[in-house]
C-alpha cells in the first residue's frame, strides 16, 4: 500500500474554524486551548470554558467570606459553570485534562472555602457533582 502524502494527512486533523473570535483562557497552555476549543465545538459551543472560568472570576470578586446568591439573574449560577468546566474535562486527552485540571482544582478550593456545606440537600440531578450541595448566603 503506497505512502499517504502529508498534506492529506493534515487534511484529515480537526482544525478550529477561521475568523472566529475566541475569548483566551488564561493560566494554560496553547495546546490545551486547542484541545478545549475541539471539545467545545464537539459537545457545547464556544466559548463555554472562558464563560464558565469568567463566572467563578466574577463570584470570587465579591468581598466577604461568602459568596452571595444570583440576586441579579437567578437563572445563571456559577454551579452551571462548573457543571460545563466537568463536561469539557471528561472528554479532553489527558495531558489537556491535566493542565485545565489544575486550574479547576484552585476553583473548587476557592468555592468550597466561601460556601457551607449542606448535607440535608442531595437528588439525583446533582448525584456526583458536590458543588451543587453547597449553600450560599442569599
Amino acid at each position: 500500500m503506497p505512502r499517504r502524502r502529508p498534506k492529506a494527512v493534515r487534511a484529515e486533523r480537526w482544525r478550529p474554524p477561521k475568523h472566529t473570535p475566541v475569548r483566551r483562557i488564561p493560566a494554560v497552555s496553547a495546546r490545551t486551548r486547542v484541545a478545549v476549543r475541539r471539545v467545545e465545538a464537539e459537545r457545547l459551543w464556544p466559548d463555554a470554558v472562558a464563560v464558565a472560568l469568567s463566572r467563578f472570576e466574577s463570584a470570587f470578586r465579591q468581598p466577604g467570606r461568602y459568596l452571595e446568591g444570583p440576586y441579579e439573574s437567578p437563572g445563571i449560577e456559577i454551579e452551571d459553570g462548573r457543571d460545563d468546566l466537568e463536561e469539557v474535562l471528561r472528554h479532553l486527552p489527558t495531558g489537556a485534562r491535566a493542565d485545565l485540571g489544575r486550574l479547576v482544582e484552585r476553583i473548587d478550593a476557592e468555592f468550597e472555602r466561601r460556601t457551607l456545606p449542606n448535607p440535608g440537600w442531595v437528588s439525583e440531578w446533582t448525584a456526583g457533582r458536590w458543588w451543587w450541595w453547597r449553600l450560599r448566603e442569599r
